[in-house]
């Protein structure tokens, strides 16, 4: 088809936007298109085909809360090496300076459009937010401070599982966890879970899915063994998109999907309409 007008004619031809030559970018697995480092932190970390990126504990902080309100708790708390696994004190040497962070779980109070709650966020960038025995301890009494105080919980879940090099040490915390939990719930208090990518193993089959209301970002992995792993050991092969939110929703383990863009609209609502309790 011939151009009808000017404006057409140079339509096609047209040059494409010029990026700036010395922006660090990074591409989507999703769409695999290379997204400008600076667009995609103007979107929280969301590309424009609506792939979720992980993001840092305290990134996810700052957006989620309102600005100031933050109150670490608990920030000295880390893990040692209590079995003497080799190379463990090295390796956490190594992640601690990656993430910028002494453990894999961040914890505090804070208030999310005014409304005052306890939080933890778990870190991907510190071995995939492994539950060790400092985790445990930092959520188990983040959540005695909140009965102590009559306040909400909302949890920020990322987790590969239970931290291999803790053995059984890491394994109890999934029960030492679950009874703060339950004297929290007991105690008639409200407790909010958001499943990130991933949410697996121990961290799954304990504190994620005990929640009052289990929340999840869009395409996040929630399961507990992996994939692999169930159809080895069935011998049968798994429906497409199993293991996805949006699986784990139609199936009614998770209570809604929310958008990143979204998370704290609705979070105050929720914390709003239940004034800090059930």
């Amino acid at each position: 088809m011939k151009p009808k007008n000017q404006l057409e004619e140079g339509g096609r031809s047209s040059a494409p936007v010029q990026r700036d030559a010395g922006e660090p970018e990074k591409k989507c697995p999703n769409c695999h298109k290379d997204i400008p480092l600076s667009r995609l932190w103007a979107n929280d970390l969301v590309c424009s085909c609506g792939y979720h990126f992980r993001m840092k504990a305290r990134q996810r902080i700052q957006m989620i809360t309102d600005k100031g309100s933050f109150h670490e708790l608990y920030p000295n708390m880390k893990a040692d090496n209590p079995l003497n696994f080799p190379g463990y004190k090295e390796k956490l040497e190594t992640v601690r300076v990656a993430s910028s962070e002494k453990e894999a779980v961040v914890c505090g109070t804070a208030a999310i459009g005014k409304q005052k709650c306890c939080l933890f966020v778990m870190e991907p960038y510190f071995m995939m937010g492994s539950m060790g025995s400092a985790v445990g301890e930092k959520v188990t009494i983040l959540f005695e401070y909140a009965v102590q105080h009559r306040l909400p919980v909302i949890g920020f879940t990322v987790s590969g599982g239970a931290r291999m090099q803790e053995g059984l040490l890491s394994l109890m915390q999934m029960a030492k966890i679950s009874a703060a939990v339950k004297r929290h719930s007991d105690a008639g208090l409200l407790y909010i879970a958001v499943l990130t990518d991933p949410t697996t193993g121990g961290v799954t089959a304990s504190f994620a899915m005990e929640a009052d209301i289990i929340l999840a970002e869009p395409g996040a992995t929630v399961g507990f063994a992996g994939a692999r792993v169930i159809e080895q050991t069935t011998r049968k092969t798994l429906p497409e998109g199993f293991q996805k939110s949006e699986f784990v929703l139609k199936h009614g383990f998770i209570d809604s999907i929310i958008q990143r863009s979204s998370q704290k609209k609705y979070l105050n609502e929720l914390l709003k309409m239940h004034g800090g309790g059930l």
